[in-house]
């Protein structure tokens, strides 16, 4: 089988490429990603000399490439697509919704529409979708999301994955394309750029640096590894029901306020490294996933406790320097390394 990953320069697509050659043998991975100040070739570099995998570098909005790569044109017929390619950041999107809505929503119509092309009545092209518990917008103090929750979005990033989510609902239920939705909550693991919360907060400290925590700190997400999430990918792609939506959540909810106090003490740092900050713009208060359905339906279950997960997450930024001394290259600001 050959399957065509969007965005596999990415954090969680990076991540994904490297499961799915190391769990499926006799897979081959086209991986298409328009390496983007978050996607790094440095993050695949390992994968140099692997047969299994090609790289081309386009934007998954380019009809052209993405037909010239689904169509078999380039490296033989492709079986299936996981779409990993989005904007992502929260922050970014506020500055500039229209990208957001050009690569999340525009960009996954041109991968449905290829998939509907390319495929056959025998032998459709299987499509899931990678998309966020953003979607369902804010939670009080109790209660969890779950696939029936009504959609939400508060941020034009989530509002852009909620979009490109109704078009894959769309194409199953009006031209019976196999696709599937995952809705994750918060990842994280190595080669997270350093703009998100854990990474950047990270990298602060090593640098001698404040860590700006929005607001009072008291924002609740549900954290899971990118390593357990790359496992539920790979389930539900396999497993899962076309025109069902999964759940994808660590059953561990954290405050940021606490995380921060967290990587202060692995770093060795004091609560003066603490800056607050003015709250993000419609921040939401609280995010808690319930992957009921996945875990009883599918099988699948998150294998990493946060407590190990973000020790090993600090060591791997401590001691690959080199890698983000290339990421910073691309971004200074964001590192926080100067």
């Amino acid at each position: 089988m050959q399957l065509l990953v969007t965005g596999g320069l990415g954090f969680i697509g990076s991540n994904l490429v490297r499961h799915l050659l190391k769990n499926h043998p006799d897979y081959s991975i086209v991986n298409l990603d328009a390496v983007t100040y978050a996607g790094h070739p440095e993050n695949l570099a390992d994968l140099s000399s692997e047969k299994r995998y090609k790289f081309i570098k386009g934007r998954i909005e380019d009809r052209n490439v993405v037909n010239d790569i689904v169509s078999g044109k380039l490296f033989g017929k492709i079986d299936g697509i996981i779409n990993v390619a989005a904007e992502t950041h929260v922050d970014r999107s506020i500055t500039d919704p229209g990208i957001f809505v050009s690569s999340n929503i525009c960009g996954t119509q041109v991968l449905l529409e290829a998939a509907l092309k390319h495929g056959s009545k025998d032998k459709p092209i299987r499509f899931l979708q990678v998309s966020t518990d953003e979607v369902y917008g804010s939670l009080g103090p109790t209660g969890k999301f779950t696939e029936e929750t009504p959609l939400a979005a508060n941020s034009p990033y989530s509002a852009s994955k909620a979009g490109s989510d109704m078009l894959c609902r769309a194409y199953f239920h009006t031209f019976g394309l196999p696709t599937l939705i995952t809705r994750c909550s918060n990842n994280y693991g190595p080669y997270q750029h350093p703009e998100k919360l854990i990474p950047l907060f990270i990298t602060n400290l090593m640098n001698g640096k404040q860590v700006p925590v929005y607001g009072d700190g008291k924002n609740v997400r549900d954290w899971l590894h990118v390593e357990d999430h790359c496992a539920a990918i790979d389930t539900v792609f396999h497993k899962g029901v076309p025109g069902e939506v999964y759940n994808v959540g660590g059953n561990n909810e954290w405050k940021n306020i606490d995380i921060t106090k967290l990587i202060i003490k692995e770093l060795g740092k004091g609560d003066e490294m603490i800056k607050y900050v003015e709250d993000r713009l419609g921040h939401d208060r609280r995010y808690a996933i319930d992957n009921t359905k996945i875990t009883t339906q599918l099988g699948w279950a998150p294998a990493h406790t946060f407590e190990k997960g973000i020790k090993e997450t600090i060591d791997w930024y401590r001691k690959n320097g080199n890698w983000l001394a290339a990421i910073c290259g691309h971004e200074v600001a964001a590192c926080g390394a100067k």
